[in-house]
């Protein structure tokens, strides 16, 4: 996990991937949202507070689920595609950082964020999100991560040792997680002593994809975003070789993502 400054510095990296981070990456599945509305019991025209949108990946299904929706993004080039994105919808795109934007009016019903949590201040994500909400108002956060099943493509670990070769090894320890097994955050969520957790649940999907698609993927990650021109250059061409040698010319991706739904504590 990325800390202080070098947080603040990958998480400027998204601005640079506007352009095709709407179009590439994964969508969240349908049941995800199905269920934090059945959790929440909230109904459309409620007013929700989104921490982080980007270009709008998880604002679109939830506005057009006719909930009301303010997002913060500190990115300009993604708050511009956000605006863009939702144009025909009742959302509401203000560019700035969520540490520093103020709320006014009624409270909101949720706040929520997707893939965004966990680049915001920890010291002051949850005393920020409780401000915007009411008393038993919740916050919902979830992201989407690999994971890798029993019997998964293999590309993955084959591809190491390029990114040995760039300079860009995993840590010793790191293990990518079987699907239902990533780690939630339920400890963070009690120990804020503003929320407490009502629900979590994990989802799992898959993504299939060509070379040119894995690399516009691979382009909207802020660790290869900020790579060298010379390490993207070596591994998107590896990329492209490996692929090319598959029958199908196609690798397999699968995702995680961990729902948590908290309560705000009065």
């Amino acid at each position: 996990m990325a800390r202080g400054g070098d947080r603040e510095r990958l998480a400027a990296t998204f601005d640079r991937a506007a352009d095709v981070y709407q179009r590439v990456r994964p969508e969240y599945p349908n049941e995800l949202y199905d269920h934090l509305i059945h959790v929440t019991r909230l109904s459309p025209g409620a007013r929700l507070l989104e921490v982080g949108c980007g270009p709008g990946k998880a604002t679109l299904p939830l506005a057009q689920r006719g909930f009301r929706i303010t997002c913060v993004e500190p990115g300009a080039a993604l708050a511009a595609a956000a605006r863009l994105n939702l144009a025909a919808f009742d959302v509401a795109v203000v560019e700035a950082r969520f540490e520093d934007w103020t709320p006014d009016g009624e409270p909101y019903a949720m706040v929520f964020a997707a893939t965004a949590w966990h680049w915001v201040d920890p010291a002051v994500r949850y005393r920020r999100a409780a401000a915007a909400l009411g008393p038993g108002d919740h916050l919902a956060v979830w992201g989407a991560w690999h994971v890798v099943p029993d019997g998964g493509d293999p590309f993955f670990e084959e591809l190491q040792d390029v990114y040995d070769e760039i300079g860009e090894s995993r840590a010793p320890d790191a293990k990518l997680p079987r699907p239902q097994e990533l780690d939630d955050d339920r400890a963070e969520i009690d120990d804020s002593g503003l929320f407490e957790v009502i629900d979590i649940t994990e989802y799992d999907w898959e993504t299939v994809h060509d070379a040119d698609g894995y690399i516009d993927l691979l382009n909207t990650f802020s660790g290869h975003i900020d790579m060298q021109d010379w390490q993207r250059d070596r591994l998107f061409g590896e990329i492209r070789r490996r692929l090319a040698m598959r029958p199908d010319g196609l690798l397999h991706r699968h995702w995680g993502a961990v729902l948590h739904i908290a309560r705000r504590l009065t």
